[in-house]
Order: structure tokens, then sequence, then C-alpha cells
């Protein structure tokens, strides 16, 4: 297995628990606590990573204009996506919210034609067309059925979309060290958001099982997962690494179906069905 499929597949195994983590986890914190807190435990796992793997050497190899640049960066794809998100899945069903959000990799691939010069070829296109209307498929007919709630969810699950395909594009452009460059990215999100607590008072007490859901989203979900996504952008080609993320609203259906007993449709199973053949069609070799 090449290893950018292999950083990928754990990027989606894990990103797949976020939506129902999120879920439970809103129903004791805010959108800004859970930012704060999952943001801190993904910049000390980040650090420590870097620590022991002797990355912290790259500190000294970038100038503050990178550094303006990565904190940019941060505020973009870690922050405005979280808080975004967050706000998405407060309003709407967890894996209704999270098949929404999954406009991202058509934005990737977008902003990668426009920031990065890829090529948009055919292959590309209908399997970004095929996975594209199973999301909305997934989603069933909920979507034509919303109330003035439910928009304002929808809506910011779109803008974290945006937001995290022009982070993920301008990252891979701007090419830096991946786990150094996500260890500055979440700081810049633990920084920001804290003061927004500190500035509203938002204060907070943690449970011995909420630590658990804490951690698992700061160190798995975030840090660890973003991190191999990035690697895996790094060493792919980012509209078809891209179009791998897809499969993620899909396991993401199953966690939200006995975790937090949210319906499982059949039109589920008919974007689903869209999105696995949209997979294929991406990753099938052309013949010579």
């Amino acid at each position: 297995m090449k290893k950018e499929y292999l950083f990928a597949g754990i990027s989606i195994f894990m990103w797949s628990t976020m939506s129902t983590m999120t879920k439970l986890l809103l129903a004791s914190f805010s959108n800004m606590q859970i930012t704060a807190i999952l943001s801190f435990f993904a910049f000390i796992t980040l650090f420590l990573i870097n620590l022991f793997t002797g990355k912290l050497k790259y500190f000294k190899e970038y100038s503050f204009k990178d550094y303006a640049a990565f904190v940019f960066l941060g505020l973009c794809g870690i922050f405005a996506y979280r808080c975004l998100l967050n706000a998405g899945i407060e309003r709407m069903q967890a894996s209704q919210a999270f098949i929404i959000n999954y406009l991202w990799p058509v934005m990737i691939v977008l902003f990668a034609v426009i920031f990065l010069k890829e090529k948009m070829t055919v292959r590309k296109g209908l399997a970004l067309l095929l996975s594209f209307g199973g999301v909305f498929l997934v989603a069933g007919n909920d979507l034509a059925n919303f109330n003035e709630h439910t928009l304002v969810g929808a809506l910011c699950c779109v803008l974290a979309a945006v937001a995290y395909g022009l982070f993920s594009v301008l990252n891979k452009k701007k090419n830096g060290e991946p786990s150094f460059c996500m260890m500055i990215f979440y700081f810049a999100s633990f920084a920001v958001s804290t003061v927004i607590l500190i500035v509203t008072k938002d204060s907070f007490t943690v449970t011995f099982p909420q630590t658990l859901g804490l951690l698992w989203g700061g160190v798995c979900v975030e840090a660890i997962a973003y991190t191999c996504w990035a690697l895996a952008l790094k060493y792919g080609d980012t509209a078809k690494i891209s179009n791998l993320a897809y499969i993620t609203p899909c396991l993401a259906l199953v966690w939200s179906f006995f975790i937090l007993k949210e319906p499982f449709s059949l039109s589920s199973i008919g974007g689903l069905a869209l999105i696995l053949l949209g997979v294929v069609i991406q990753l099938k070799k052309k013949k010579s």
C-alpha cells in the first residue's frame, strides 16, 4: 500500500467519529470551549511528537513571514473550520451536518485548480460528480425540508467546507514540514479560542468521561488525523486523495446510527454506492 493511502485511511477512520463525538460534547460544552480544549490537546500531542522526532529544530528554519502565514492557515483551517462545523452540528443532526460539510473535498479540487494549477481531467470530474451526488443522496429528503434553524446550520457547514478546502490547498502550496506546521496551526487556534473564553468569561468544568472524549477528539481526531491528512496530500495527488475523503461520511452514518440513534435510510445506502463508485473510478489506473 502506498503511504499516501495509509495516511488517508487513518484520517478517514478517525474523522468518521468526529460528528458523533462533537454532538455528545455539545451537550456539556459550548462551541468555543470545545474548540479551545481540542486545540490544546492537539497542540500538546504534536509538540511531543515533534520533540521526540527531533523536528523542533524547524523553529529556526522559518521566517517571521512564514509564521504569519502559519497563523493564518491555523485560523482558517483549524479555528474557523472547527467553530463553523460545531455550529452546524449543534443545529442539525450530526450525520446530516457532516454530510453537507463534505463539500470540502470538492473545494480542495477547485482550489487546487486555481492555486496549484493542477489539471482537471474527465476522470477526476466524473469521480467528483458521482461522489458529490452521493453525499446529497445520503442526506435524503431532509435537505428539502430545512427550517430556518437548520438552514443556519447548513450554511455553517458549507462555510466550514470552504475554509478547510482553502486551508488544505494553501498548506500544500506552502509545503512546510507537516507535523511541525500542524503544531503551529493548533497553537494559533488554541491561543485565539482561549482569549475569547477569557474575554467572555466562559468557564467550565470537566468530568472524567468527558476528559476521555476530549482526549480522543484532541489527540486522535485532531492531531493525528489532520497530520496524516496533510502527509497524504503532500505525497499524493490532491484530487485523488481528496476523493477518498467521501468514505468518511458513510462511516460517520454508522457511528451516529448506533450511538446517537439517528436514522439510516435507503437513500443513505444509495448514496454510499455512488460515493464508492466515485472512489473506484478515481483510483482505477488508466489502460496503456
